[in-house]
């Protein structure tokens, strides 16, 4: 078994940093980490408030303490994962510098956060299909990450650094790539290893956006072109 298969827990969600952590901020820490154990083996559908806080060992009256509903808690998971990515996505999409190399940074950040929460990106879609406001949830998670791209795409055409073309539809287009291969890749058991995810995605996105003589080069130049 290799490094990567033995780390196929969810990875932990921690109380947020304080002066001093209180019983509060554990317990919803704890009814979060409850609900990625349980999506991490069963289909959101199967989860109930009972099922979920017998998994934590704390009553049901604890959980409508912090969430008004299941539907609450897993847009607040959500959210929590588009910080997550936008954190590793900053080398491209605010950083300065060779673009191909931040982008290279950016992509393998983006591998391995979904590597770690494709069983949590599998129950919010397989949700959506059948829940509207999930649906909303996802649309509006994945819009967020469009904006994101179209605008470091056409700050770098106005550099010359990416040919002009209308970036918003290619922002999507990409973007809508990424998410199915890595549901396809990490939502499920068992997951693929994510070099080869890491790569493909890479080779689609440089030779798409900076043209693909530069993917093979580990710095591009672009920048003193």
């Amino acid at each position: 078994m290799s490094e990567i298969e033995k780390s196929s827990s969810p990875l932990r969600i921690s109380p947020q940093p304080t002066l001093k952590i209180g019983k509060s901020e554990r317990t919803r820490a704890a009814i979060l980490n409850g609900a990625l154990g349980l999506i991490w083996s069963h289909p959101f559908r199967d989860m109930t408030v009972s099922s979920l806080m017998a998994s934590t060992g704390m009553s049901r009256s604890a959980f409508y303490q912090y969430f008004n509903d299941l539907h609450e808690l897993m847009e607040t998971l959500l959210d929590m994962l588009q910080q997550e990515i936008f954190d590793v996505a900053e080398p491209w999409l605010v950083g300065v510098g060779d673009p191909v190399t931040l982008l290279r940074e950016t992509l393998a950040g983006l591998v391995q956060v979904c590597y770690q929460r494709g069983p949590f990106l599998r129950a919010i879609t397989d949700a959506a299909t059948t829940d509207s406001r999930l649906e909303n949830a996802w649309l509006q998670f994945l819009a967020g990450f469009d904006d994101a791209a179209t605008a470091r795409i056409e700050a770098d055409q106005k550099q010359g650094l990416i040919p002009d073309f209308e970036a918003r539809p290619v922002a999507f287009a990409l973007n809508r790539l990424n998410a199915y291969t890595l549901l396809q890749a990490f939502g499920q058991h068992p997951r693929k290893q994510p070099e080869p995810v890491r790569e493909a995605l890479a080779r689609v996105w440089i030779s798409t956006l900076y043209g693909s003589e530069w993917f093979g080069n580990e710095s591009s130049d672009l920048v003193r072109k």
